[in-house]
């Protein structure tokens, strides 16, 4: 078959460069169209809320402008005070989450490997499990009072069940000839830990870690919302007690958006694994 027409006058190498080329663009227009949804909601909350302000359906006072709210947050951060706020909040996270977590792998780690450990304990770790984190509250203000500790506490609470139950199930999925090779192998308990159980959980473990860093942080918000002298949490109360309603959405916002964060972060590092897993 004769090609006609110009481009059969054209190089081989420039035919593979183009369409090289034209792979590459259209992958960037598809992840283009792909992240672009991503701002659809968010810019049409967003003119809602413009659009409810300048009508006027309720009064300033309840309604701030996003404008107001800007202007807001620029003031709080140009004092130091929102810094000040939410570095005090993920001071907490950061330890009640580590504690939580990490606790939460080891009795997941146990329960699944041992079923004498696992009829011991899931009864009471299902019953407590299923009573939310916000219940505890009164109960551990009175033992810690509202210090530090008690902030620590309660998200190592939220953090501690989550992470728990996703090490539990994702031990219990593991094959059993991964166990019966450690078995002819006569591998030690800590060397059947590090160098079977925990490669072969890391996907589902990942997945439990991310949905309790999101519950921790909102229990922590709350948290502070009730008993604290410092935090985001404790920011949007004081604004609530002052009637500056742009103060607690600048805490809302910022609540929302480092919520986010956390979300995706941990998503791409849950992406970069599964790929990793399976090269």
């Amino acid at each position: 078959m004769k090609i006609t027409g110009s481009r059969a006058k054209w190089p081989p190498k420039l035919l593979d460069d183009w369409g090289l080329m034209m792979t590459k663009l259209r992958g960037w227009a598809d992840s283009f169209k792909a992240h672009s949804v991503y701002f659809v909601s968010p810019l049409l909350l967003l003119m809602i809320w413009a659009w409810a302000c300048s009508a006027g359906i309720f009064p300033d006072q309840i309604l701030v402008s996003p404008l107001g709210v800007y202007e807001t947050s620029r003031e709080l951060l140009a004092s130091g005070e929102l810094q000040a706020h939410l570095r005090d909040s993920l001071y907490r996270l950061g330890w009640g989450f580590a504690a939580g977590s990490l606790l939460g792998l080891l009795f997941g780690v146990l329960m699944g490997l041992f079923k004498a450990v696992d009829s011991f304990f899931a009864p009471s770790f299902n019953a407590i499990r299923q009573i939310p984190t916000i219940a505890f509250i009164p109960m551990l203000i009175m033992i810690f009072g509202v210090e530090e500790t008690f902030k620590i506490v309660v998200v190592a609470k939220a953090a501690f069940f989550p992470v728990t139950l996703a090490t539990y199930d994702a031990v219990k999925g593991i094959p059993r000839t991964y166990f019966e090779v450690a078995r002819v192998y006569q591998l030690p308990p800590w060397h059947l830990i590090t160098r079977i159980v925990l490669p072969a959980t890391t996907p589902p473990i990942l997945t439990g870690f991310r949905l309790a860093l999101g519950r921790s942080w909102m229990v922590l918000v709350a948290a502070e919302l009730i008993a604290a002298d410092s935090g985001i949490g404790q920011m949007m109360e004081m604004g609530r007690q002052m009637f500056r309603i742009d103060i607690v959405l600048v805490g809302v916002l910022v609540t929302g958006l480092i919520g986010f964060l956390f979300d995706r972060g941990l998503r791409a590092v849950e992406a970069h694994l599964g790929k990793w897993k399976y090269r």
